[in-house]
């Protein structure tokens, strides 16, 4: 493909001569450049990607684009948006991707309502998959993966495998700094949803108001004029992103106990379900979810109404709810006691996550909430004692660990959640936590592991080591048994 075509027409620096160079592919890491590659060189936190350009072209580069004019012995194009650039030239260059494309942002809930609308799509007879924090799902595979929004080159290749392998429907997370970093704008979107904000990311946007402002871009930037945006309408931050994709042109649907276009009606929680009454249009459903917790319930709306908004009848996507799967590591139950109290692991690792889980097994709980959660290293420090007062306050036995410490000395990250939760106790070690508090669990008792969910490594320093939640609830629950 010409180097042209890669831009598209949007970036005139790419007019002339140098325009016509064969571009056999395309990459943002110099370590990746193979000959008759274009490099795309792009300012990151850490290091300037203008800093590799003389090792991408040794590596076999033919033309390289930056955000500043520098010297190189090829080509060297300037623009004023080298991540806008090396998305839309990724989109170009891999061209197809799944008929019909989904984003949902939000602070919590984006892994399930793109698992949830996958499977909605599935059980109306669509070649479906899901791109997320939890992998890449789809009718022929099912791969571990770790970024929520992967970068340009890698989701563009993905999209191509997929539309090659036959998806027709496929629904991906857009978190803040994915959208923020233009990750996807060469994305072709047929519908988008927001569900909820909460504190999330403060070590990279500076207030919460430039946390939204990333989110909307999915409506303000991305999202075609006109289309289906899906947003949940009981959210503290609702309006804001009504405002936003109204002011943007799109056909508005609110889901939720204030929504137009899916109302909730009525909810009733059950131990391991949940009963709703939804009101779409004339008709009423009532619908058995098979899921605990009232986020649920809002998860489901949303993934609901992205289905119905891309095709699906209500009727069917009704129907699927009541088949619904959760996602890894989403308020997962991952075992009992003999004495019948639950053990669930869930993902939460902010305020309103953990607020939100804590909650919702309150009213199926007739003895005591237990919680196990940490804080991750070199992340948003101030959410640390946050946490602290939310588990302190919301559960009857809090025990702080450590979660994923990175860089920064665990001892310290547990003495700023400890803070804001008197009275928690302190075990460091993640699995002796865990094996403490399921010895703790008698008759009634829900147990909460929080904070990792689907991860199966502790990063320490720079190292992952293996761990999983699920393995070492496991393990406890068995010992309990003997």
């Amino acid at each position: 493909m010409r180097l042209k075509e890669l831009g598209g027409g949007e970036f005139p620096a790419l007019a002339g001569p140098v325009g016509e160079l064969e571009i056999a592919g395309i990459s943002s890491d110099s370590r990746k450049i193979r000959p008759g590659m274009l490099f795309v060189a792009i300012a990151g936190n850490k290091a300037d990607g203008a800093g590799f350009i003389r090792d991408a072209v040794e590596r076999g580069a033919v033309a390289v684009v930056a955000g500043h004019a520098t010297e190189a012995s090829v080509p060297v194009l300037t623009v004023d948006h080298p991540r806008r650039f090396l998305a839309l030239a990724a989109s170009r260059f891999y061209g197809a991707q799944p008929e019909t494309m989904v984003a949902v942002t939000g602070t919590a809930g984006k892994t399930s309502v793109a698992s949830f609308t996958r499977q909605i799509w599935a059980h109306a007879g669509l070649a479906a998959a899901q791109i997320g924090t939890t992998g890449v799902v789809s009718p022929t595979r099912n791969e571990y993966g770790s970024l929520t929004t992967p970068d340009p080159v890698a989701l563009h290749a993905l999209l191509k495998e997929l539309a090659d392998e036959g998806v027709t429907h496929a629904a991906m997370e857009a978190s803040s700094h994915g959208l923020d970093q233009s990750r996807l704008d060469g994305v072709r979107l047929a519908a988008a949803a927001f569900t909820n904000l909460g504190r999330d990311h403060m070590d990279y946007h500076p207030t919460m108001e430039d946390y939204m402002a990333a989110k909307m871009r999915l409506f303000d930037t991305l999202l075609p004029k006109g289309s289906p945006a899906v947003i949940f309408a009981d959210d503290a931050w609702s309006a804001k992103a009504i405002e936003a994709a109204r002011k943007a042109g799109h056909d508005l649907r609110t889901v939720g106990r204030n929504g137009d276009f899916l109302t909730l009606k009525r909810v009733e929680h059950f131990r391991h379900r949940q009963l709703i009454e939804v009101h779409i249009g004339g008709e009423i459903f009532e619908v058995s979810i098979p899921l605990a917790g009232d986020f649920q319930v809002a998860n489901a709306l949303v993934a609901a109404g992205l289905a119905i908004s891309t095709g699906v009848a209500p009727k069917t996507a009704m129907a699927a709810l009541e088949k619904l799967v959760g996602a890894s590591g989403r308020l997962e139950l991952v075992g009992q006691t003999g004495q019948g109290a639950l053990a669930y692991v869930d993902y939460a690792h902010k305020p309103d996550a953990l607020e939100n889980v804590l909650t919702s097994v309150r009213p199926f709980t007739t003895g005591r909430v237990v919680v196990v959660f940490g804080c991750g290293g070199d992340r948003d420090k101030g959410k640390r004692p946050i946490m602290g007062e939310v588990a302190s306050r919301l559960a009857d036995i809090a025990i702080v660990t450590d979660d994923n410490p990175r860089s920064e000395d665990p001892a310290t990250i547990r003495s700023e959640i400890m803070a804001g939760a008197p009275g928690a106790l302190e075990i460091p070690d993640r699995a002796e936590a865990i094996r403490h508090a399921v010895r703790l669990l008698e008759a009634g008792d829900t147990l909460i592991v929080a904070g990792k969910g689907h991860e199966e490594g502790q990063t320490i320093g720079t190292t992952v080591l293996p761990f999983s939640d699920h393995v070492e609830v496991r393990k406890a629950l068995e010992e309990t048994k003997h």
